[in-house]
């Protein structure tokens, strides 16, 4: 076990992206320092922040104690994750046939999951028209991909049979069911698996990381903070 004497540099917002990290760190128990990064307030757009997150999102963390010993910065959720598991040995098969099944479902929530319940939730909670035809397709996409997990999750216990970065990376999508229009009792292997996580000790720290800042920005009623977060173009 790698021993960290300085404290990682979490750049953070408590969304199902910023939790991802916020448990990995719990569960790996090594010091961290929290640097909140206002999202509805623009926090992510400057220059300090874009100088290690370049597509202005975050999460981002700064490891003081990087390879050789030197600082790095490391943006994207998945990477931050890689990174940290590689690190710390925990949470990430060295077999390769093993990381090979994590690495699949990490992505999977990286490429399928996290961007249709991020569009299920735009079109349901926050866009300006109800669109029927938007609600509808990512609403059934979501259900489809609800579905994919369920089906995994049958004799299984975890994603990738040990518990892993991948079920940390899709625990936080599943939080916000409600929201993306689904129904937990219709997908018994995913609503066991996600109340396992849920009974983790780490787990449920790692939610609750920012949660008071989180509970203080209404995004379905801040049209300054939508104004923000919503239509950007390259600038």
């Amino acid at each position: 076990m790698v021993e960290q004497t300085k404290p990682i540099e979490l750049h953070y917002w408590p969304t199902p992206n910023g939790w991802k990290v916020s448990i990995l760190l719990e569960e790996l128990g090594v010091p961290y320092e929290l640097k909140l990064v206002n999202i509805g307030a623009g926090d992510q757009f400057k220059p300090e922040f874009l100088a290690i997150s370049p597509n202005n999102r975050m999460p981002a963390i700064v490891d003081p104690e990087g390879p050789g010993g030197q600082p790095i910065s490391v943006f994207e959720s998945g990477a931050i994750l890689q990174y940290l598991a590689r690190k710390f040995g925990r949470f990430y098969p060295t077999d390769e046939r093993k990381r090979v099944a994590v690495d699949e479902w990490l992505f999977w929530q990286i490429g399928g999951l996290g961007p249709m319940a991020g569009q299920a939730h735009h079109f349901r909670q926050y866009a300006p028209e109800k669109i029927s035809y938007g609600i509808d397709r990512y609403t059934n996409e979501v259900n489809r991909l609800y579905g994919v997990m369920n089906k995994r999750l049958e004799g299984r216990e975890f994603l990738a049979d040990e518990y892993s970065i991948a079920d940390m990376a899709c625990v936080g999508w599943i939080v916000p069911h409600k929201n993306q229009g689904q129904d937990l009792d219709d997908f018994p292997n995913l609503k066991r698996w996600f109340e396992t996580l849920n009974a983790r000790p780490a787990v449920e720290r790692g939610l609750a990381v920012g949660k008071a800042e989180r509970e203080k920005l209404n995004l379905a009623q801040d049209k300054s903070a939508q104004s923000v977060l919503f239509g950007q173009r390259a600038r």
